[in-house]
C-alpha cells in the first residue's frame, strides 16, 4: 500500500541510523515498501538488514545529485498508491502508518499527515506541533498557516502520507535545501487532507544532521522564501486567483 522513499549517500555516520529507520518500518502494521536512492554511494555499503530485506528496492545513481534529485528519480520507482517520504537519519512511531492509512482510506482524501517529534541522543522526545491544526484541510489551505516566510513552516513534510499521484504532481523543488518545503506545500495544494493530532515521525537530532552543518543558514532564508512564493502562487492558480507580486 505505502512505498517510503529516501535518499541516502550511506555515510559512515548516519548507517546506524539508517538502520534504525529500517527498523521502525518493520514495526509498521501495514504492508509498504521502500525505495532507496544511493545518491552517488556503493550498494554494497547498504547495511545488511536493508540489504536482506525483499521490501527494500535500491536506486543506485552513478554518481552524487543531491537529496532533492534523488528522491526524485527514486519516485519513479514507486508501484504503491501511497508515498511518504522520509530521511535516513530519522524514524516513524509504530502506528504511523496505520492511522494515517486508515483515515486516508476512510476518508477519500488525498493527503494525511501528523505531528512530529524531535528525538535527542539519549533517547528523550520533545513533541512539535506544526502551526496547521489538527483536521480537514481544503486544497491550499495548508499554506495559508505560514504567515512569512520567516516563520515555522506550516507542516512536517515527512509527516505526509500522501496518493502517489499527488506526490507525482507536486515532487522535491529544485533546492539544495528546502526542497522539502516546496512538495509539502505542493501536494497540500491540490487535494484536501487531514492533519491527526498524533505523531507519527521523529526528526533525530544529531552533530552530522543536515539542519546543523556550517554554511546551513546561508542558503536557508532564500529556500525559504521561494517555497513560499511556489505555495502562494500555486494555490492562486488553483484557485483561479492571481498571485499578486509581494512588494
Amino acid at each position: 500500500m505505502i512505498t517510503v522513499v529516501i535518499a541516502t549517500r550511506l555515510r559512515d555516520d548516519r548507517l546506524d541510523y539508517l538502520t534504525a529507520m529500517h527498523a521502525s518500518l518493520t514495526r509498521q502494521s501495514v504492508p509498504w515498501e521502500a525505495v532507496i536512492a544511493l545518491d552517488g554511494a556503493s550498494p554494497e555499503r547498504l547495511p545488511a538488514p536493508l540489504a536482506q530485506d525483499p521490501r527494500i528496492r535500491t536506486l543506485d545513481l552513478p554518481r552524487p545529485v543531491g537529496a532533492a534529485c534523488a528522491r526524485n528519480l527514486a519516485l519513479t520507482q514507486v508501484r504503491t498508491p501511497y508515498v511518504n517520504w522520509a530521511d535516513d537519519d530519522d524514524e516513524f512511531t509504530d502506528d504511523a502508518m496505520s492511522v494515517r492509512l486508515n483515515a486516508l482510506e476512510s476518508t477519500g482524501v488525498g493527503w494525511c499527515a501528523g505531528w512530529s517529534e524531535d528525538q535527542f541522543p539519549d533517547g528523550s522526545t520533545t513533541l512539535w506541533r506544526c502551526p496547521t491544526p489538527p483536521g480537514r484541510h481544503e486544497a491550499g489551505d495548508v499554506w495559508t498557516y505560514w504567515k512569512s516566510p520567516t516563520d515555522t513552516i506550516p507542516m512536517g513534510p515527512t509527516t505526509i502520507l500522501a496518493r502517489t499521484d499527488l506526490v507525482r504532481a507536486a515532487p522535491m523543488g529544485g533546492l539544495v535545501q528546502g526542497e522539502d518545503y516546496c512538495a509539502a506545500l505542493g501536494v497540500t495544494a491540490l487535494a484536501p487532507g487531514i492533519l491527526l493530532p498524533v505523531p507519527v515521525y521523529r526528526y533525530r537530532k544529531h552533530p552530522g544532521q543536515m539542519t546543523a552543518q556550517v554554511g546551513y543558514e546561508q542558503l536557508e532564508a532564500a529556500a525559504r522564501e521561494h517555497a513560499w512564493a511556489y505555495g502562494r502562487s500555486l494555490r492562486a492558480v488553483l484557485r483561479g486567483g492571481e498571485d499578486l507580486v509581494r512588494v
